[in-house]
């Protein structure tokens, strides 16, 4: 036993001490997650994505003969990997449904996380993955979204694992090694398997290829193109198996080889009616100016996470300011560089539809958060070459940084997605000027108020008495929620209860006395209101307006 114990502990002191610190990151966030997946409602989408799922396992299940996945909506377009896999293990879990899709998509979002500390770790070292995998776990756009957006964020930790996959197998062409073109290809087949938009990973195959080149000088045009040629043979494996993969969990792109493309092109054309604001302008989502999704990337991401995303572009680009940084690490850089940078530019030159903030470009977040555990560590690295004591400093201020915004989404919890940084003076100056509460997952914590409320103020005669809510979103997580005597009413204007998040002014809908009011961080996020006075008084039931209203500020 002595000897075993011996043997682990020189194990353990010989883990580089921020290796250590990234698997005690990823075991605290495992540990979160476990604790409190249960906390966050069900969103607008998820049993629409659900009944996806169960429709794609009874395709399979009829032999082909049940189509009814082709007609349900536009789901059609989209890869039913995470939906399909949360119906399956729902036949052999006890958990909630939609807790267990919260559970599944979160360790995902963990995964995610993981895959931006393996990436930034093998091109920069173990503490640039360290900050890399800090700066990814304390934005609130990612950490919030990853209980509930089931479609973004295992988008994009899939495609940040292909993303650490394709970088390995291009340093070794033009003959990658097996093993790393198999995992581009999975886990490329597996964001193909949710969204199309992953055929962008196809895209950086080409990138990473020319990056990775022999040097042109004095070698004929012949020999480079033989390489490339060769190099790009190399990946044909993965496509293979990405492809598999995609038509497999996507049914309606195996239906024709041109399918996946014009599944892409359609995305392009979404125009439906739905607005989105921004800076306190209201647009539809097919006429968000250029700048909609610069902006929000600029006030939804940790202000330390983009600043040092930037340090690693201009060290990147002016050499001199990365001096000792060897051309391999360039390379890889540049790789990234393009998974972060390229979807938004063209976002902003095709101008395709938006909304939601961030909610369709959540992928881009763990390259950005890659970069920044590079550009980070260079700067910390600079600066101690000439005073090692300001190195350390620089350190411990980049470490208190972001352990504010990690204070920051305690506070917020479990409305973390709604994250804004001090570019917009946070949520209170982002509130009605920019999205918030777009899934409506207040609405747990506003029934909860709303049940002590009537506790609170009914007279005894009226105890237990059945109410009608109406609500500004969708109804599924209210009737989760609410007990008997709170019934689900489509009017709104003569229902007795009123909920709606602050979001797009949707509460301003209904005038009535506000009786509680969900808040984080001083801000209102939503109000239930009490129209009991014009619903209920002609009947006889007075409604004091002197009654104060709850409000729930953890």
């Amino acid at each position: 036993m002595a000897l075993e114990w011996a043997r682990t502990r020189r194990r353990l002191t010989a883990i580089n001490p921020y290796d250590f610190g990234s698997l005690v990151l990823l075991a605290l966030l495992s540990i979160l997650v476990l604790a409190t997946f249960r906390d966050y409602a069900i969103t607008n989408d998820e049993w629409v994505q659900q009944r996806y799922g169960e429709l794609i396992v009874a395709y399979y299940k009829s032999g082909f003969s049940d189509r009814s996945v082709f007609e349900f909506d536009n789901l059609y377009l989209y890869g039913g990997l995470f939906d399909v896999a949360a119906v399956l293990l729902h036949q052999v879990s006890t958990l909630d449904l939609f807790d267990l899709r919260h559970l599944m998509s979160a360790t995902i979002g963990v995964a995610g996380v993981g895959a931006a500390i393996a990436t930034a770790r093998m091109i920069a070292g173990p503490r640039a993955g360290l900050l890399a995998g800090m700066a990814l776990a304390v934005c609130g756009s990612w950490y919030g979204a990853m209980f509930h957006h089931t479609k973004d964020i295992p988008l994009g930790a899939a495609m940040a694992g292909a993303l650490y996959f394709l970088i390995r197998a291009a340093r070794d062409c033009p003959r990658p090694q097996l093993r790393h073109v198999v995992g581009f290809g999975v886990l490329t087949g597996a964001a193909l398997g949710i969204k199309v938009l992953a055929l962008l990973l196809v895209c950086y195959i080409g990138v990473a290829v020319v990056l990775n080149m022999p040097d042109p000088s004095g070698r004929p045009w012949r020999e480079l193109g033989g390489h490339f040629a060769r190099s790009l043979a190399g990946f044909v494996p993965a496509l293979l198996i990405a492809y598999a993969i995609m038509i497999l969990t996507w049914p309606w792109s195996a239906l024709a080889p041109l399918n996946p493309l014009r599944g892409l092109l359609s995305f392009g054309d979404f125009h439906y009616p739905i607005r989105t604001i921004l800076a306190g302008q209201v647009y539809l989502m097919a006429t968000v100016p250029r700048w909609y999704i610069p902006a929000y990337l600029a006030i939804r991401t940790p202000l330390l996470m983009l600043a040092g995303a930037a340090l690693a572009l201009i060290a990147m680009a002016v050499p001199r300011l990365s001096r000792g940084v060897s051309g391999r690490v360039r390379r890889d850089t540049a790789v990234v560089a393009v998974a972060a940078l390229v979807p938004v530019l063209c976002e902003i030159v095709v101008r395709g539809p938006a909304f939601c903030g961030l909610r369709h470009f959540l992928y881009v977040l763990p390259p950005l958060a890659m970069l920044a555990g590079i550009g980070l560590d260079l700067a910390a690295k600079a600066i101690a070459r000439r005073h090692v004591a300001l190195g350390g400093l620089t350190m411990g201020l980049i470490a208190v940084g972001l352990s504010w915004n990690a204070v920051t989404l305690s506070r917020l919890h479990p409305y973390e997605y709604l994250y804004y940084n001090q570019l917009v003076g946070g949520l209170k100056g982002a509130s009605r000027n920019y999205v918030t509460d777009y899934w409506f997952t207040m609405m747990p914590e506003a029934v909860d108020g709303l049940e002590a409320y009537l506790a609170r103020t009914d007279p005894p005669a009226a105890r237990g008495q059945t109410y009608t809510v109406s609500l500004c979103g969708e109804r599924a997580a209210f009737l989760r929620k609410a007990p008997p005597h709170l019934r689900w009413a489509q009017t709104w204007e003569t229902s007795d209860f009123f909920i709606a998040p602050t979001h797009m002014n949707c509460d301003r809908d209904i005038d009535a006395k506000i009786a509680v009011t969900v808040a984080r961080l001083g801000v209102a996020i939503g109000y239930v209101k009490d129209q009991r006075a014009k619903t209920r008084a002609p009947h006889g039931l007075k409604i004091s307006a002197n009654i104060p209203p709850a409000v729930l500020v953890p």
